[in-house]
């Protein structure tokens, strides 16, 4: 009756399509008439619309042929293993949605709300985009390793923009960091309020993370990424030393040299 043209515009598919559908199995390809032509019956018609139907639905097309010989009990579970299966599909493409969303979120990729606000409060004091990616690039490192712990540290982060000695010490790194000069003399004024900062923290007792302190690996890759980040950093650790400290996220008191 119909042509492989006519067949493909009445069931809303492509001759490719059709021609596909015959070389994996789908619809059967009839023989040639006494013309020469293949011509198809009402029946591929419907099986064809049901192939598209299947098709566009999300069903692979190496699973049509077996629903379409299926009773309607099998085509019914496979309907719903299917609906399942996008069920799944769909999930994973609304979480990748989330994902890509954050990209284009700046901070906010792969950090809490409250990192994200701290960050906002170090660019108000005044710290530079570069101190700000060496401090976002941390506290990813930081919400990884204790992503139900990360949001207690930041209080007191906070707390420490209010000492203007801290603020300094951000204003000091970013004009270090955001020139190519090494500048020993701001580099040893750094390491002085950090010195200072630490000698407070150590007699206070302020340093206290609980079961984060025995955890070495964080901090050795928080170390690690600064050294990365710029060479002077390891001249700024070297004067931290020479002050009876070692480390840089993390500074411990350094065993005094026997006399």
């Amino acid at each position: 009756m119909l042509t492989i043209g006519q067949l493909a515009a009445y069931a809303g598919v492509t001759v490719r399509a059709v021609r596909h559908y015959h070389q994996i199995g789908l619809l059967p390809e009839p023989e040639r008439d006494a013309s020469g032509y293949r011509r198809y019956p009402a029946a591929a018609v419907v099986s064809l619309i049901k192939i598209r139907t299947l098709a566009d639905a999300g069903v692979p097309l190496s699973r049509i042929g077996q629903m379409l010989d299926a009773d309607a009990a099998a085509f019914a579970e496979a309907v719903q293993r299917i609906d399942s299966h996008l069920r799944d599909e769909i999930r994973r493409l609304e979480t990748s949605r989330r994902q890509i969303a954050q990209l284009a979120a700046g901070d906010a990729l792969a950090l809490p709300p409250e990192v994200v606000a701290y960050l906002d409060r170090l660019r108000e004091i005044g710290a530079s985009e570069r101190i700000l990616e060496g401090e976002r690039d941390g506290w990813i490192l930081l919400a990884a390793r204790w992503p139900d712990r990360v949001r207690e540290f930041i209080p007191g982060k906070v707390a420490q923009l209010d000492d203007p000695r801290v603020v300094r010490l951000y204003r000091i790194l970013s004009e270090i960091f955001d020139s190519d000069a090494a500048d020993d003399a701001r580099l040893a004024e750094a390491a002085d309020i950090m010195a200072c900062l630490a000698e407070q923290a150590y007699t206070c007792g302020e340093v206290d993370l609980g079961e984060e302190t025995y955890d070495d690996l964080p901090h050795e890759l928080l170390d690690a990424l600064a050294v990365e980040s710029d060479p002077r950093v390891q001249r700024l650790v070297d004067l931290m030393r020479e002050r009876g400290w070692a480390g840089w996220n993390r500074m411990e008191r350094l065993a005094a040299p026997p006399e």
